[in-house]
């Protein structure tokens, strides 16, 4: 009984430490060419490494319904934050980039990375589809480096803006395609399964996502700046209230039987249109982005600690190395250049978009979702080819952003000045 009261408090001091550190670290390491996720999964498998602490560094397949429950909080916390902090008015021509980023690199990153499954790690075309669909979308959560500043800041240059943008969107377009893999490996498929996959997951569930989202935004809109001043929720000055938005636009839509990921987005896009001035939008985001944060550090404390501790990368041999090299190297970049071809957008900013496809928390969600609904081959490698792929990117993209934005800052202050 003395030692669990004790491994209970030693746990309180530690999640008090993880609080401090989810203030204080961005602010360290804001000009260091090191990330937040780095440090958090460093630190993951350094405190499971404690003989205390060794027995909780357990697989994923272990407590599946547990990781993806907390997967998916920390994914629709991070597109609330996301979508409250871009100032642009959505538009043909103002989200243009992101619409190539979408229709273009999108499916062509899918077809690489299922190509790559099928040619190196020997995926099988269930398998396959659901890798490249778990891989082909940014991921929000760890790409905060990378995006815009808060609400009304201006630090929205294009290359910064089509990367949160895409991040936002395309989350809630790669859910039809794990459906469609979930289907696939089923024991049979046939035409008629394929007409309503693409009538109810690729149609119907899309639509409403983006058009329940938008109503539940504007009619948060109205109740949190337009009702009377007295009645406004904007008046109560709580941040919390970005985290009722993100609760009840996902809820709602996915009791409706629409994808949820995306209809957090587009609320918090017309939740931020309600009232595009209003200081108000700072607390909501303020509030988001710190709990999207805390959250964040917990689950790649807990991921730096399965992949020393937990097996997560058991197995991993050369094929899967040279899977997530293409993955991360070719895939991604080159989707995105092609994708970019014509834009009239400075080559430097175009390599920023193309080289940081970041993949994280969002590729962890969607693989657990279908794992616990689908009938795939060998899931222990599966979470080893995905697990490798985050890590991987973790540690490419978190080295590389600092000194890539501070360049690409640099040169985008020389072309004003002329």
């Amino acid at each position: 009984m003395e030692l669990s009261h004790q491994f209970y408090v030693l746990l309180l001091a530690g999640l008090g430490v993880l609080v401090l550190m989810t203030a204080w670290l961005p602010m360290l390491l804001r000009k260091a060419p090191l990330s937040l996720p780095i440090l958090c999964v460093a630190a993951g498998a350094a405190l499971f490494a404690l003989p205390p602490l060794r027995p909780f560094a357990v697989h994923p397949l272990q407590f599946p319904v547990v990781v993806e429950r907390l997967s998916e909080l920390v994914v629709i916390v991070s597109l609330m934050g996301a979508g409250l902090k871009i100032d642009r008015m959505i538009g043909l021509r103002r989200w243009s980039l992101t619409w190539r980023l979408l229709g273009i690199a999108m499916p062509i990153t899918m077809l690489v990375v299922a190509g790559l499954a099928w040619g190196l790690v020997g995926a099988g075309p269930a398998t396959a589809l659901l890798i490249a669909a778990v891989l082909a979308p940014t991921d929000p959560v760890l790409a905060s480096d990378v995006q815009v500043g808060g609400p009304g800041e201006g630090k929205e240059d294009e290359a910064r803006f089509a990367l949160t943008s895409e991040a936002g969107l395309n989350d809630g377009l790669a859910f039809p395609f794990v459906h469609l893999a979930i289907a696939l490996s089923a024991a049979s498929f046939g035409s008629s399964d394929l007409l309503e996959w693409f009538g109810r997951d690729l149609l119907w569930k899309t639509f409403l996502g983006t058009a329940a989202g938008y109503v539940i935004g504007r009619g948060l809109g109205y109740l949190t700046f337009h009702l009377p001043m007295r009645a406004s929720l904007s008046r109560t000055g709580d941040g919390s209230v970005a985290l009722a938005v993100t609760l009840l636009a996902y809820g709602v839509v996915e009791t409706l039987g629409g994808f949820g990921f995306l209809a957090v987005f587009v609320s918090a896009l017309a939740l931020r249109n309600a009232n595009r001035d209003d200081d108000y939008h700072d607390r909501l985001h303020g509030f988001a982005e710190e709990a999207e944060r805390l959250l964040m550090m917990l689950l790649l404390v807990l991921f730096g600690g399965v992949i020393a501790f937990g097996g997560l990368l058991a197995g991993f041999d050369r094929p899967m190395l040279l899977f997530v090299a293409g993955v991360l190297l070719v895939a991604r970049p080159a989707a995105g250049l092609l994708s970019l071809v014509g834009s009239k957008l400075p080559w430097r900013e175009q390599l920023v978009i193309s080289f940081f496809g970041i993949r994280g928390m969002g590729s962890i969600y969607y693989l657990v979702f279908a794992l616990n609904r689908g009938a795939f081959a060998d899931p222990h490698r599966l979470w080893a080819i995905i697990g490798g792929v985050v890590l991987a990117s973790i540690l490419l993209h978190g080295v590389t952003v600092t000194p890539a934005l501070r360049l690409l800052d640099r040169w985008q202050r020389r072309r004003g000045s002329r």
